[in-house]
């Protein structure tokens, strides 16, 4: 590519990505802050942001004190040291821990109260009949659970584990003039932490399970009086590290590693607001917590609790209406899934368009006579995959399966062990990932013997093969039998399983190796034809842009005078309608009832417009630390539908959020625009398309015919 401009790499032309993701974790919050949304997604959003935060400082603040305890001086891409951004982002959250509570206790709670709905925050706010109920169901369900632990000269602090709640409290013998001594008990995740009272009906009373063991301490300390008690959680640093070259066993060596997140170093501190100070300096010492990072809570500790109330039943008008994914036209007819993908590549659309065709490639390969071999990628699977159990079998079946199960995802690594010890066996052959990357990419391979001789079916997608979240997280999907993708498809699993590079790729880039360079081609070819005074335009799709290379690539298009468009959810590092620099660039990042997480790329070059997706964001960690695939969309009719899609979702006027150049994002103008919901007429979409396919059959005596809509052949 040309030689960038030394002002498009100025470290004040970027956003710092800390930062940055912090700006995403307030629009998530705005949702629940706003009025017009549905009260009970309110709370589900309030519950996002508080469990965003969890991750956020488990591994992204971890990873900077890490840098500073090893004197790493090094600026990132927006010339801050990680000491600086640790200060930076101290400030931030703590505004954003206040904004949370201020939504929650003068926003949330009273709306709540109107709706019949009470949360009670103080055990002493119980009536006489309800804490007669909370004393029973404490002695009968939750005492014999509980481990009161106490810390004096001859026991240890006790191990507090990463993300429990814990009450702390000092106690006093009833008898003599001791000094105060410390105790706690967690708080046990295995009880429900929201408990039902009795209440009329009509009414939902409900009481934290933290509240109950709070009013009934004493139990728990026969022979000393409790002076005070406070609720308390910490964040431990999460993001372990693997010398994998030393690791005898990458999948032990992961395990003993999973036990280490337990006892980490403290890199938060959350408890009660105006908690005793005496309990908070012997939390303080004994945790090792730096000033900067205790949290003083006004209201109940972990908002999370709020996707168990709203999960409570009988409040779906306060909920945005369910969507049902709707089933893949192109599917909507008997004949089986090989027979229609050899009629056309076939794109999928979740959830707006049902995960099950993905499910059922995976089954029918397993199950058919023909198919002799299955190959997959797994990166997070849900909790009772219906795709492993597919695999498994297929492997009983007499079939070669060979399975990437990525044994590093992060917060799913046991469950991804588990799955692949049952897949081991099942007779599958199993590999745990790449040797110092992350295998994130998503393909599946079917090899078939068919009356013509092998043919090779492949899925590509942007998003996991996880059924569970493909009901709430936007991806994209195509199913094809190109050949040329498929000798593509064999090069990939060829190269995972052992040593094989192909000389050349037909369809296909991969990250670490080829996909930086194939897409700074893109972009750069977008500038020459700018330059030319030929059309030129990138549209385009991701979860995050923090890529330093890219967006100074991305800055020099601009000042060629490409449009760029940009839907980027989370981390945007670059700064978009800046005079000189970025005048040509839109940046909007939409937050609605479903998670944005497919990746598509549109390259306008000079009108033979080219579309990709895929499974990697523009950052440095998909470009050059993971396994990721870049597919592109062949087929005219597949164009047009992901044009339309982007097209939606920029012009979504209520979902939407657009960068504005001092790097605050502000929602649309709307005035004399038409309300635009891009996820609700995506849907909609959805929707219409099935039921125009289902129009097409009617029931005849003598079975179903095909009926032609207007402009079709009268073909079957």
């Amino acid at each position: 590519m040309a030689e960038i401009e030394t002002g498009f790499l100025n470290p004040k032309n970027y956003v710092n990505r800390e930062l940055s993701w912090l700006e995403f974790n307030r629009r998530v919050l705005g949702e629940a802050r706003d009025r017009t949304t549905p009260l009970f997604d309110r709370l589900k959003f309030l519950s996002i942001t508080a469990s965003n935060l969890d991750e956020f400082f488990m591994v992204r603040v971890a990873s900077l004190k890490d840098m500073v305890h090893a004197g790493y001086k090094k600026p990132d891409i927006a010339g801050m040291t990680a000491e600086q951004q640790l200060k930076a982002i101290a400030e931030k959250t703590h505004e954003l821990v206040a904004q949370q509570y201020s939504t929650y206790n003068r926003s949330l709670l009273p709306a709540l109260e109107a709706a019949g709905v009470h949360v009670i925050e103080r055990h002493e706010d119980l009536t006489g009949e309800e804490g007669e109920f909370a004393d029973r169901y404490f002695m009968e369900e939750v005492y014999p659970v509980l481990t009161p632990m106490a810390f004096d000269p001859s026991r240890p602090f006790p191990l507090v584990r990463n993300k429990t709640l814990n009450l702390a409290a000092l106690l006093k013998k009833k008898e003599g003039e001791g000094e105060l001594e410390f105790a706690m008990v967690q708080v046990p995740s295995v009880l429900p932490r929201l408990v039902l009272l009795p209440s009329k009906e009509g009414s939902c009373r409900v009481i934290l399970l933290e509240e109950i063991i709070e009013r009934n301490i004493q139990q728990l300390f026969l022979n000393y009086d409790v002076v005070t008690s406070h609720p308390f959680r910490i964040m431990r640093n999460a993001d372990f590290s693997l010398d994998e070259e030393e690791a005898v066993d990458l999948l032990e060596e992961i395990k003993k590693q999973l036990k280490k997140r337990q006892w980490g170093e403290v890199i938060r501190l959350e408890i009660e607001e105006k908690a005793d100070k005496r309990l908070l300096k012997i939390l303080k010492k004994e945790l090792s917590v730096e000033e900067a990072d205790i949290f003083e809570i006004p209201g109940a500790l972990d908002l999370t609790f709020l996707m168990k109330l709203y999960g409570l039943p009988g409040y779906d008008h306060l909920k945005t209406p369910f969507h049902k994914p709707q089933p893949v036209p192109a599917l909507m007819n008997e004949d089986d899934i090989f027979t229609n993908i050899r009629k056309g590549d076939i794109l999928l659309m979740h959830p707006y368009e049902t995960f099950d065709p993905v499910v059922d490639f995976v089954r029918t390969a397993s199950r058919d006579p023909e198919v002799l071999a299955i190959k997959q990628t797994l990166y997070r699977v849900s909790g009772n995959s219906p795709i492993v159990a597919a695999l498994a079998a297929a492997a009983e079946n007499g079939k070669q399966v060979f399975v990437l199960v990525e044994l590093k995802a992060r917060f799913d690594e046991e469950n991804n062990i588990l799955w692949a010890r049952k897949l081991e066996k099942a007779g599958c052959h199993v590999i745990y990932g790449l040797l110092g990357l992350k295998t994130h990419s998503k393909i599946t391979l079917v090899v078939r013997r068919e009356e013509d001789g092998i043919r090779r079916y492949v899925h590509l997608g942007t998003g996991n093969y996880n059924d569970s979240t493909a009901r709430l997280y936007t991806d994209c999907g195509l199913l094809t039998c190109h050949p040329l993708i498929g000798e593509d498809a064999t090069a990939v699993f060829n190269m995972l399983s052992g040593y094989s590079e192909p000389l050349n790729w037909n369809y296909l880039s991969l990250a670490p190796l080829w996909l930086r360079s194939k897409f700074l081609r893109l972009i750069e070819r977008e500038t020459r034809f700018a330059r030319a005074g030929k059309p030129a335009s990138i549209t385009a799709k991701m979860n995050a842009l923090c890529d330093k290379e890219i967006i100074a690539a991305l800055y020099e298009a601009s000042c060629a005078g490409v449009k760029i468009r940009l839907v980027v959810r989370g981390i945007c590092s670059l700064k978009a309608g800046i005079p000189g620099l970025s005048e040509n660039i839109e940046v909007r990042s939409i937050v609605g009832e479903f998670l944005e997480h497919a990746r598509i790329f549109i390259f306008e070059n000079d009108g033979s417009e080219e579309i990709y997706m895929g499974s990697a964001d523009w950052m440095p960690r998909n470009l050059d630390r993971r396994v990721e695939i870049l597919f592109p969309v062949l087929e005219e009719p597949l164009k047009e539908r992901i044009r339309r899609y982007m097209e939606l979702e920029l012009e979504d006027n209520l979902k939407a959020h657009v960068l504005q150049p001092d790097g605050t994002y502000e929602k649309p103008d709307r005035r004399g625009k038409a309300p635009v919901n891009s996820q609700e007429a995506l849907c909609r979409l959805a929707e219409e398309a099935a039921a125009l396919e289902r129009k097409k059959w009617e029931p005849k005596e003598n079975g179903r015919v095909f009926i032609p809509a207007a402009g079709e052949p009268d073909a079957q």
